[in-house]
């Protein structure tokens, strides 16, 4: 099992950035895919953004473009660097281990961090 600690969101204006984090510790981070999922409120959980282990890169459509995934293994931390923020992008950000499916299923993922609330203001 991995505990992910997810930080670094707020509140911004449209048009601003954000920069999540997400530190992982109890066992190898570097062999996992992670991914970064977001839930607005009232909604289902949405895939944001995907990462695997040989650091190819996955986004949903209403975030390409604007957002970028990474990781450095030898900090185990997932980052999301978020540009061009806008009011439908607020929601609860998580991160989590992907381990098996389409990285767009939220079913896929386990140990789930506790969330990152970003708010953007119009």
């Amino acid at each position: 099992q991995v505990h992910l600690d997810a930080s670094g969101g707020g509140s911004v204006q449209a048009g601003g950035s954000l920069r999540l984090s997400c530190l992982a510790s109890g066992r190898d981070f570097s062999v996992y895919a992670m991914g970064w999922l977001r839930q607005a409120p009232g909604k289902a959980h949405e895939f944001v953004a995907g990462i695997n282990s040989g650091y190819r890169t996955y986004y949903a459509d209403s975030v390409k473009g604007r957002f970028t995934i990474s990781r450095d293994n030898a900090k185990s931390t997932l980052y999301l660097q978020m540009n061009s923020l806008k009011p439908e992008d607020t929601a609860v950000y998580y991160c989590a281990v992907h381990y098996s499916g389409h990285y767009t299923d939220s079913s896929a993922y386990g140990d789930w961090g506790q969330g990152t609330q970003v708010t953007v203001s119009s």
